[in-house]
């Protein structure tokens, strides 16, 4: 299996250690959150992935080379000119999942043991574009889904806004982990160009497409924003 890690972001969260640090190289429970990212792929069989880089970019490629890769076949997506946002992330990797059946997205700044495997064969099965690890927990945003667990909008609790792809009897609000699988059959189907957000994708194909949300109650899942460094 193939994956990606989304890695580019600015890291404000955990700031003043990404003023001079990209996030990926934060370091919780003495391991970069990088490395954690890439275990976690492993012991799911990953054994190629793409890290997408803008923040402190060299930092990052220099680590890894001087891992020598983890033991991995491990490609950048280098963002260094602009920065894509999730959704252009995807798009500017697509080449690197041409010939695989799904791919796995995870985002570097979270710590989760959520059975990976498990997870991409619920979507294989499903024949879904792709499938979200969803979880019940409090927060200001929320992906919204119908009785089949099929995405059919979104709200901001903060603002107010609510964007619905269809319409349903009381849509059930679940909050987005930070990983999901893809179909590559999804990359055609991104006609978004530049910097724009998964979000703003998955809702404008699930007027058409079955987008999943997939329930991961249970496993961990920590905000590695609210954490303090422990280099």
């Amino acid at each position: 299996m193939k994956a990606l890690i989304l890695a580019a972001g600015l890291g404000t969260r955990l700031k003043p250690f990404t003023d001079i640090h990209p996030k990926a190289l934060f370091r919780v429970e003495g391991k970069t959150l990088l490395e954690h990212a890439l275990n976690h792929l492993k012991s799911a069989g990953v054994d190629e992935v793409i890290i997408n880089v803008h923040h402190f970019a060299g930092q990052i490629i220099a680590f890894i080379q001087d891992h020598h890769d983890f033991g991995l076949k491990i490609a950048i997506s280098d963002e260094t000119g602009e920065l894509l946002e999730t959704g252009g992330g995807l798009k500017k990797a697509a080449w690197f999942f041409r010939d695989c059946d799904c791919a796995i997205v995870r985002n570097v700044d979270l710590l989760s043991d959520l059975d990976l495997l498990r997870m991409a064969k619920d979507h294989l099965a499903s024949l879904s574009l792709a499938t979200l690890a969803v979880r019940k927990r409090e927060t200001s945003r929320y992906f919204l889904f119908d009785d089949r667990m099929n995405l059919c909008g979104w709200e901001n609790l903060k603002t107010g806004e609510r964007r619905l792809s269809k319409e349903t009897v009381s849509p059930m609000p679940l909050a987005f982990s930070g990983i999901q699988v893809v179909d590559p059959r999804i990359f055609p189907m991104i006609t978004e160009m530049g910097k724009f957000s998964l979000t703003d994708l998955y809702l404008r194909l699930a007027k058409t497409h079955n987008i999943r949300g997939y329930l991961e109650d249970g496993v961990v899942w920590r905000d590695v924003g609210k954490m303090t460094n422990d280099k």
